[in-house]
């Protein structure tokens, strides 16, 4: 059998760089895995629409870091692996993740973890934080990129319900402590069909699994309805939903 030995493989354009992966060394990175990521996400324009759901209410001739480059940085780090913004003050140097974010100029640096920290307090201080989003608009992305992953409508839809624990290390807002997982944490409820999320809704930790599920469930139900009227939805959980009202609804 002939031997393969291709040494560069290329990738899309970025604007006027190409993007290749080699095996030449020069400068190395670890993470070239995250180019096919792009090559996705060019596809079903995820960061693009997610980004639509944010409003940034800073002078825009002034800004250093647009919410669209910001976004894709923290996403795509957060893809890889790198889940404490302190992970940016090496990361922001690197030329691939300034391919990733979109950065038209690949010597300069991204934005630091302080720049980011304003996507993860967005509302809490309109003084200082001017980065805002629609939560409606992305819940219903979420559902929008589910529908769009299916060229005819399935025979059967099983909505998967459940909860489970963000362990908590310092003084977090709404800190709880949770008996059933012996730690102060966070209880986030995620909605899956399949392997695609179609909710996650972070919630502190003092109150039962099923809290607010009735209603996300209708919420994504008439979502879908509107695109499969006819199609069969199951609901499926364990017993901390067996509720009464959601059993009822």
């Amino acid at each position: 059998m002939r031997e393969c030995k291709q040494e560069v493989f290329s990738f899309a354009v970025h604007f006027s760089h190409q993007v290749e992966a080699g095996f030449t060394a020069g400068q190395v990175s670890s993470d070239g895995g995250a180019l096919l990521l792009r090559e996705v996400d060019r596809r079903i324009k995820l960061l693009d629409r997610l980004a639509a759901c944010f409003t940034d209410s800073c002078n825009q001739e002034q800004i250093e870091h647009t919410v669209e480059e910001m976004l894709a940085q923290h996403i795509y780090a957060l893809a890889l692996g790198y889940e404490d913004l302190n992970d940016h003050e090496q990361l922001r140097a690197g030329p691939l993740f300034g391919v990733l974010s979109g950065k038209r100029k690949l010597e300069d640096a991204l934005a630091g973890k302080s720049t980011l920290n304003r996507l993860e307090l967005v509302g809490r201080n309109a003084r200082y934080h001017k980065i805002g989003y629609s939560a409606e608009a992305i819940d219903r992305l979420l559902v929008d990129l589910y529908l769009e992953s299916h060229a005819f409508m399935p025979e059967r839809i099983v909505l998967d319900l459940d909860a489970t624990d963000v362990p908590l290390y310092g003084h977090q807002p709404e800190r709880f402590f949770h008996g059933y997982y012996d730690s102060y944490c966070y209880l986030p409820l995620y909605i899956f069909a399949g392997d695609q999320v179609l909710c996650a809704r972070l919630r502190p930790a003092n109150q039962g699994a099923a809290a607010g599920a009735v209603e996300e469930v209708e919420r994504i139900v008439m979502q879908l309805r509107r695109r499969w009227p006819e199609v069969k939805i199951v609901l499926r959980a364990d017993s901390g939903f067996c509720r009464e009202e959601l059993m009822a609804w």
